[in-house]
C-alpha cells in the first residue's frame, strides 16, 4: 500500500471553539481508517477540512503527496476525492439517473466517465453494467427513470455510497453510513466499502458510531475528542484504551465473533 491522504498538524477554530487541533493522520491506498469519537469531537469538521468545504487555519492536507490545502473543493474532487454525508444529498425533484450523472460530472470532465456517459448525459452500457454490479452488492435494484423520492431512506444512503464509487475516487470520505439503517442494510454498506477498499484500492476515511461496523471493516482508527487525536491504532486497541473509554465509549469493550461486547465486572 502507498499513502493517498495525509493531514499534517491541521487546525481549525470557529471563534473561541477549537474544532481541530494539530490533527495528524495518514491513509494508505486500500485502507479503511475509522475516525471515531463523541458527538461534537470534530469528526465531520475534519472531513470538511479534507474536502475543502472549510479552510484550515494551520497545517496541511495532502492527496497523493500533493498539497491541496489551498485548493478549492471542486478541484479536490477532480483529483479523486469522493464524499458522502450523514444525510443523503440528492435533488428530490430529479430522477435517479440525473442524480447519478450530477454526482459523477466532475469525474467526466477528466475523461474517466466518457465511457459511461455521452455528452448529452445518457447512460452508456459500461455505466449501467458497473452500476448494476454495485447495486447487486448494495442489495437492491432500481429503475434509473424513477424519481429519487421513490427510494427508501436506507436505499438512498446506500445509493450515495454507490454514486461516490462510480466516480472511482482514490480517496472516499464516508460520514456515518450506518445511521438509520437496519442490520441487513449495514451489512450491504460494509460490503460496498470492502469492495471499494479491496478491489478498487480506494483509501477510505469512515466516521461511524456503530462499533460493530468499525470492528468489521476498519484497518485502523483515529479517535477525536474536542478536536484532538487522543488515540490511534487498530479498532481492538481503541476499545481497550482508557482515554477512549472515558471520553467516548463509557465502558470497556472486547471483540467477540466480530462484535463489540461489554466486558462485565471490568
Amino acid at each position: 500500500m502507498s499513502k493517498i491522504l495525509e493531514l499534517q498538524g491541521v487546525c481549525k477554530a470557529f471563534g473561541g471553539v477549537v474544532a481541530a487541533e494539530n490533527v495528524n493522520f495518514t491513509v494508505e491506498r486500500g485502507e479503511i481508517m475509522g475516525l471515531i469519537g463523541p458527538n461534537g469531537a470534530g469528526k465531520s469538521t475534519t472531513l470538511n477540512l479534507i474536502s475543502g468545504i472549510y479552510d484550515v487555519d494551520a497545517g496541511k492536507v495532502l492527496i497523493a503527496d500533493q498539497d491541496v490545502t489551498n485548493m478549492k473543493a471542486h478541484l479536490r474532487s477532480r483529483m479523486g476525492l469522493g464524499r458522502t454525508f450523514q444525510t443523503p444529498r440528492f435533488l428530490q425533484r430529479s430522477n435517479i439517473r440525473e442524480n447519478l450523472e450530477l454526482g459523477t460530472d466532475l469525474a467526466d470532465q477528466l475523461g474517466y466517465f466518457k465511457s459511461y456517459f455521452n455528452i448529452k448525459g445518457n447512460a452508456g452500457k459500461n455505466f449501467e453494467a458497473e452500476l448494476n454490479r454495485l447495486l447487486d452488492v448494495a442489495g437492491f435494484s432500481i429503475n434509473l427513470d424513477d424519481d429519487i423520492s421513490s427510494l427508501s431512506y436506507g436505499q438512498m444512503k446506500l445509493l450515495e455510497i454507490v454514486r461516490a464509487m462510480l466516480a472511482n475516487p482514490s480517496v472516499m470520505l464516508v460520514d456515518e453510513p450506518a445511521a438509520g439503517l437496519n442490520n441487513k442494510e449495514i451489512e450491504n454498506a460494509n460490503n460496498l466499502l470492502r469492495l471499494a477498499s479491496e478491489k478498487r484500492n480506494m483509501g477510505i476515511v469512515l466516521i461511524e458510531h456503530q462499533m460493530d461496523m468499525v470492528l468489521n471493516i476498519c484497518h485502523n482508527v483515529s479517535v477525536l475528542n474536542f478536536g484532538r487525536i487522543i488515540a490511534q491504532g487498530t479498532p481492538e486497541e481503541a476499545l481497550s484504551n482508557d482515554l477512549v473509554i472515558e471520553a467516548y465509549l463509557g465502558k470497556r469493550l472486547e471483540v467477540e465473533d466480530g462484535n463489540a461486547v461489554e466486558v462485565l465486572n471490568a
